[in-house]
């Protein structure tokens, strides 16, 4: 249930009357707790948290927390208690034993299969089905895993031990683990656990032949090299395969098919996220800014054929995306290291949940457009731009035979092919002069303004094609190096360069929207005070939370334009303000 990432929905702090009812729950579920061991569970004084919260396959589940550890969690009003809890009270559930390589099978979420449960002399737990119980490895007592009986024990002796046993919510090392302080489980002995006296009251006359057949069971499965534990491992893992067979793969397409567009955007962010921590994202590079780290790291890890775009995700936004990682998962810690201005300044490289990320084969990833700045890194690559033209509803009419709707983007040379193969088509071209396209209905809706509707009978081929155009949504397609094409409405933002004053008339040139062009402001601030020798600074832009403009000391528009289109090779078209250069002889 655990075995990956879960949504917190609240975290609040127990009430006096709650806390009364959880103490009685947790007595009437686990009878064997004394009233002192009640007491110091949920203790009286300390603080103790409520969080809520819905786990990767959409449950509500809530977990009671005592001293950042998660004791208990609640499913469908049922108490399980935690491995923290577990190893406080090792005894407090029937635990079946199992070998250590299979525990990693069940923090990969596994259920624990019969033929990798360890048969003691004195036989198995005493469980009913549905019963809680837990799961610990032979060399230790202390449980490593809280499941459910899937079958009773006597069930388990009749089917011969083939099935599956406990039904796993959660292991250690799984998320719920990583919510608390991610501590190891502790050398349980089986003195501890009193393994001598059950032998004893097991040691039965009656039964003595069927602890027989027992003690050969687990002679057989003593492991007494790593062939056989991997026999285990792979006759565990078969079983399992043949208990759920085909269910369980069409189980797995139809969850797939149950999720959100919303949920998939989260997942997809979730694992770019991952992968630009774990393979992008160096030391030397902290203090990151948040908006450079999603433009040339998370969307270079972004798998072919798909393509991040918050505001389809729960997040809405990269702070608030960010804000989670660092809270929930603590993988990092963001600043605001300028007013409005938030970056990256600590990665936890330790995390579990970050080491035990798999990276995907690299052929679902695209080269990354990691820039240098003139550091001397990987060379910055310029994003190709093109114009694009977006059909309106009123001249869909003249694009429905070219499969093109409300909405669609095209070329202007394909907007022009499908006006000319319309033309053609619906025979227009004037018969006396073909340089002129007769206005049959349609074209007069489409293109003709009311006044003109009794006055223009004809066009030229040139207005035919400016009008069509001049009524259509103007947008721009930016590809920026290793990404998915990402198409915005209207006119593309120029890089904006502009000369100031500040405090004693002291001159100061300012660069904005960079970030449009995939250039790194703080790699151009620290470029330009190379070159110049002057300080420079980055400003938050108001009104737009992830960019950032960059200021330097002094009319530097020359050295801005020279770094611009000779290092970044931005079409000069693109930058605006290069005419306010000072003139040579000029002081700056």
């Amino acid at each position: 249930m655990f075995a990956k990432s879960f949504r917190v929905k609240s975290n609040t702090v127990i009430k006096g009357s709650d806390r009364r009812k959880l103490k009685a729950d947790i007595s009437a579920a686990f009878p064997s707790l004394s009233a002192d061991e009640l007491s110091e569970l949920i203790p009286n004084k300390e603080e103790l948290n409520v969080v809520k919260i819905y786990a990767h396959k959409g449950d509500a589940v809530i977990l009671y927390v005592l001293q950042k550890n998660p004791l208990f969690f609640e499913l469908e009003k049922l108490l399980y208690p935690t491995v923290y809890l577990l190893w406080r009270y090792p005894a407090l559930l029937p635990t079946f034993r199992t070998w250590a390589p299979v525990l990693q099978k069940l923090i990969g979420g596994a259920d624990l299969m019969l033929p990798g449960v360890v048969v003691p002399p004195c036989g198995l737990p005493d469980v009913k089905k549905g019963a809680c119980c837990a799961v610990s490895v032979v060399s230790n007592r202390a449980p490593v895993a809280v499941g459910t009986a899937s079958i009773s024990s006597e069930e388990m002796h009749s089917l011969g031990m083939k099935g599956r046993g406990v039904s796993v919510l959660h292991t250690y090392m799984d998320h719920l683990w990583a919510f608390g302080d991610k501590s190891g489980p502790p050398s349980v002995t089986d003195e501890d656990c009193e393994e001598g006296m059950i032998e004893e009251e097991c040691d039965v006359p009656e039964e003595a032949e069927e602890d027989e057949i027992l003690e050969e069971l687990s002679e057989d499965r003593r492991c007494p090299d790593d062939l056989a534990c991997s026999g285990i491992e792979e006759l565990s893992i078969a079983e399992q395969g043949e208990e759920k067979g085909e269910e369980g793969s069409e189980e797995e397409n139809d969850q797939a098919d149950q999720k959100t567009p919303q949920e998939i955007m989260d997942a997809l962010l979730l694992q770019c996220f991952m992968h630009a921590l774990k393979s992008k994202v160096k030391k030397s590079e902290l203090p990151l800014l948040t908006s450079t780290f999603l433009r040339n790291h998370m969307f270079s890890c972004c798998p072919s054929g798909k393509q991040i775009d918050l505001k389809k995700s729960s997040y809405k936004k990269l702070s608030k995306f960010l804000q989670t990682m660092q809270q929930q998962h603590k993988l990092v810690r963001v600043k605001e290291l300028a007013k409005g201005v938030e970056s990256i300044v600590e990665v936890d490289w330790k995390n579990f949940e970050l080491r035990s990320f798999s990276l995907p084969e690299e052929k679902d990833v695209e080269a990354s457009p990691v820039q240098d700045g003139g550091r001397g890194e990987i060379p910055y690559s310029p994003p190709e731009i093109t114009t694009l033209y977006s059909v309106p509803a009123r001249l869909e009419p003249l694009f429905l035979d070219a499969n093109k709707r409300k909405g669609a983007t095209m070329h202007p040379a394909e907007v022009r092919s499908i006006i000319t193969e319309y033309v053609k088509r619906n025979e227009l071209v004037a018969v006396n002069n073909k340089n002129y396209v007769t206005i049959n209905p349609t074209l007069c809706d489409c293109l003709l303004e009311k006044s003109e509707y009794q006055e223009i009978e004809s066009l030229k081929w040139d207005d035919l094609f400016t009008r069509t155009l001049g009524r259509m949504q103007e947008c721009y397609e930016v590809v920026y190096p290793g990404q998915a094409p990402i198409i915005k409405k209207g006119h593309i933002e120029p890089i904006d360069i502009s000369v100031g004053s500040r405090g004693s008339n002291k001159k100061v040139t300012l660069v904005k929207h960079l970030e449009v062009y995939g250039v790194d402001p703080a790699a151009v601030a620290a470029a330009l005070q190379h070159r110049v020798q002057a300080s420079s600074v980055l400003q938050p832009v108001p009104g737009a939370r992830d960019r950032v403009s960059v200021q330097i000391q002094g009319n530097q528009i020359h050295q801005v334009g020279s770094l611009l289109l000779d290092h970044y090779q931005i079409p000069r078209k693109y930058i605006q303000g290069l005419d306010k250069a000072p003139k040579s002889g000029k002081k700056k």
